[in-house]
């Protein structure tokens, strides 16, 4: 039913079957999250709130309780993992894919709707990266956490 891609597994070291698609399932959840907040279209959550005569009607309360805690979630997760540099570093990355992007003519940054994807769509790669980064790292490394010491 799905593609192999996105159902191949890996076997770890305690033989344990893990699949990649969770790395999708995140991936989907982390733009719907960005796309859904805000986006050059319009047909975004803070437009739904922001048009509105009476905010606490009906199920917006709930809405914007849910929205938060996503975004809590969110970013406890990208300085969890990543913590402030590596979360400004993962910045400066994706900012500079997208200046090659500028600088070989597919996107103009200068142009609002373009720019608004692009920021966007590199808030929903920042939120991936940060859900994935102890995964990637463990793949890189082998080690999957380090504790702090009181020596550090």
């Amino acid at each position: 039913m799905l593609p192999g891609f996105l159902t191949s597994t890996s076997t770890t070291k305690t033989g344990k079957k893990v699949t990649h698609l969770n790395w999708w399932v995140t991936l989907l959840m982390s733009m719907a999250l960005a796309i859904g907040t805000w986006n050059p279209t319009g047909h975004h959550f803070i437009s739904y709130i922001s048009n509105v005569d009476d905010i606490f009607s009906g199920f917006k309360p709930f809405g914007i309780l849910l929205m938060l805690a996503l975004w809590l979630l969110a970013i406890k997760s990208i300085f969890q993992s990543l913590k402030l540099y590596g979360a400004i570093m993962t910045v400066i990355i994706i900012a500079a894919f997208v200046w090659g992007l500028q600088q070989y003519g597919i996107i103009n940054v200068t142009d609002f709707e373009q720019a608004g994807w692009a920021a966007t769509i590199g808030v929903g790669l920042l939120i991936w990266f940060g859900l994935n980064a102890s995964i990637i790292w463990k793949k890189l490394t082998g080690v999957y956490t380090t504790d702090s010491t009181d020596e550090d």
